[in-house]
């Protein structure tokens, strides 16, 4: 077959858009500017995060009056949203009477128990890292019933076996209302998840589009220590015995280590300023050897 001839059945790989005005760009001569990089300043960094923590505060405490029915917070572990989360609820109920905070592995017919005895409206019912329940069909459905914003939201749960409430040792009904608040609280990024194409995808959207949701938007490790040096100087390490240059050296160690700490979060400061209580002159080679990779 000549040169240049395409073969029978042969066609052309198709351009994308993106191809295209390269192309044609370099034919005119035409410079393609870049996507702008948007930087924020540490100024902005901090008022984000001050603003979406408020609002979590806020849309919390609209939680406990019944105004939000379903809320979803996603925000990586450790720097403060289950802390921002409980605050509000044990201020609104310090004996736990009205809201119930679940952690950890949850069953389908475990969450239709749970979602049973927490029916009554003035409950709140918390899953805080408890995200097995997103993983499981069944599970996901009774979600989806329960935070609905249809005037009624009635949950079943139609199989053949007995199931018996832990509480009363009553037999569970197969339906019922729901009138109840639920608040997940998840390391789980949904929107991310969901534009990467995750098989948890739809699950996620259906939980979206019936739900209150924050992103708290902390991404990077600039992020995560700009929020440390919010909550320390708001008084956490102070209120674990530590004065101010015992703080002050805190929180230089994590700014000077936190490519290699092993994890950035509140836990790990509270860790350091242990070690730096204890023995405020060898601190920092006991910090380096349990708390560095």
């Amino acid at each position: 077959m000549p040169r240049g001839v395409p073969r029978a059945g042969y066609r052309k790989p198709r351009q994308s858009k993106m191809d295209n005005a390269n192309s044609l760009a370099k034919i005119m001569n035409v410079h393609v500017p870049a996507e702008p990089v948007v930087v924020e300043t540490d100024e902005e960094i901090e008022q984000k995060l001050n603003d979406r923590f408020e609002v979590l505060a806020e849309m919390t405490e609209a939680a406990t009056d019944g105004s939000v029915r379903s809320m979803i917070v996603s925000g990586p572990g450790g720097l403060g949203k289950s802390y921002t989360v409980e605050r509000v609820l044990n201020s609104w109920d310090p004996n736990a009477l009205s809201h119930t905070v679940i952690r950890g592995f949850v069953k389908a017919t475990g969450l239709f128990k749970l979602l049973y005895q927490n029916r009554a409206p003035g409950q709140v019912l918390v899953f805080d890292d408890a995200d097995s329940v997103f993983l499981d069909d069944v599970s996901v459905n009774l979600l989806k019933a329960v935070c609905d914003s249809t005037e009624k939201r009635i949950v079943s749960y139609m199989s053949e076996s007995v199931l018996i409430d832990d509480e009363t040792a009553e037999r569970l009904p197969k339906s019922f209302e729901f009138e109840g608040t639920i608040i997940f609280i998840t390391n789980m990024d949904f929107d991310g998840m969901i534009d990467r194409g995750s098989k948890l995808a739809p699950h996620l959207e259906a939980m979206l589009t019936r739900s209150h949701y924050i992103d708290l938007a902390m991404k990077t490790r600039r992020d995560y220590i700009i929020r440390i040096k919010q909550v320390v100087a708001s008084g956490m390490l102070r209120g674990r015995g530590l004065d101010a240059e015992a703080e002050a050296d805190v929180m230089e160690f994590i700014d000077e280590n936190h490519d290699c700490l092993r994890e950035l979060s509140l836990r790990m400061a509270i860790k350091l300023a242990d070690i730096r209580k204890r023995n405020s002159k060898t601190w920092k080679k006991t910090a380096r050897v349990t708390c560095c990779k």
